[in-house]
């Protein structure tokens, strides 16, 4: 293991990257520049850049990690903090009632559906009796509109 550094950093490196992808789901990222770090290192000496002695390659390692570190925490920060916006698509909520009274849009009209009171809404105020369909899910709200568009 000692003897033949540039192939310990690359079974380290990519040990590093797989625990961090696979296990931790690149979440703390540290393992992530060390492992990256580690394999460039190996590279470095694999080619003759820099000597196989522990000074060269941990000072070599060392300084890798600080300068990816410096700059990619950020970018893949700001990757991470990204909320992924996706409508909800599911058969559960594609239904569609009467209403029994009238819908207005500044006012709050709640169905019971499925055991659940829901908030209904709309965009426009929508006449007692229409029956209206579920268009857009929100967590406790669902938004309707007319079945047939011609009875708003």
């Amino acid at each position: 293991m000692f003897s033949n550094i540039s192939q310990t950093l690359l079974v380290l490196g990519l040990l590093a990257l797989i625990i961090e992808v696979l296990i931790l789901g690149c979440s703390t990222l540290v393992l992530l520049f060390f492992g990256i770090a580690m394999l460039l290192t190996s590279g470095l000496i694999y080619i003759g850049i820099i000597d196989a002695n522990w000074i060269s390659t941990l000072s070599t390692l060392a300084i890798i990690t600080l300068l990816l570190t410096i700059a990619l925490w950020k970018p893949f920060k700001k990757l991470q903090n990204k909320p992924a916006k996706t409508d909800v698509n599911t058969d559960f909520a594609v239904i569609t009632f009467k209403l029994e009274k009238d819908l207005l849009p500044s006012e709050r009209y709640t169905f019971n559906y499925s055991g659940i009171q829901w908030l209904i809404k709309a965009d426009t105020t929508i006449a007692k009796d229409v029956t209206v369909k579920v268009v857009k899910k929100e967590v406790g709200v669902f938004w309707v509109e007319p079945v047939d568009s011609s009875m708003r």
